[in-house]
């Protein structure tokens, strides 16, 4: 049985609560990721921020104008706009059952813990990976005549 602690990416990039939305904005820029953990200074897990959460910050807020001064909602610090009610996951959590909780709960990563400290996050990008590799299997198996899809 494969487990979460096969597929899922150690170590992921992390931001502190004092951080703030433009901090996680430039970190999803820079590593390419779409979630960021929040821990404190014992990589305890805190929060969680998504890329969707910074985009709708921004339309939220439309940059508001207060008394002539430019507030962007970016500079929110992550302690106020952060999810806190986490489902996570442990290293040897079977992948299928992962998976089937995402789906279920409609939820783009699981942050991987052990004794309550960050590991390790698996996300939905991590099992569109995993689906390619078995469809390349499956090719490998059962070779195609058609060659590659069109795409429009």
């Amino acid at each position: 049985m494969f487990t979460v602690a096969d597929m899922m990416t150690p170590h992921p990039h992390t931001l502190t609560s004092a951080h703030t939305l433009a901090d996680a904005k430039k970190l999803m820029e820079e590593k390419g990721i779409h979630h960021v953990p929040v821990t404190d200074k014992d990589n305890h897990l805190i929060g969680l921020v998504s890329q969707r959460d910074i985009l709708s910050a921004q339309e939220s807020s439309l940059e508001q104008i207060h008394q002539s001064s430019f507030i962007s909602a970016l500079d929110i610090p992550l302690e106020q706009c952060m999810h806190r009610d986490l489902s996570n996951v442990e290293p040897h959590a079977g992948l299928k059952e992962a998976a089937v909780y995402m789906q279920k709960h409609k939820i783009g990563c699981l942050p991987v813990l052990h004794q309550n400290k960050l590991v390790g996050i698996i996300t939905d990008s991590d099992f569109v990976a995993i689906a390619i590799n078995l469809l390349e299997i499956q090719e490998e198996v059962e070779p195609t005549e058609q060659g590659d899809a069109n795409f429009y």
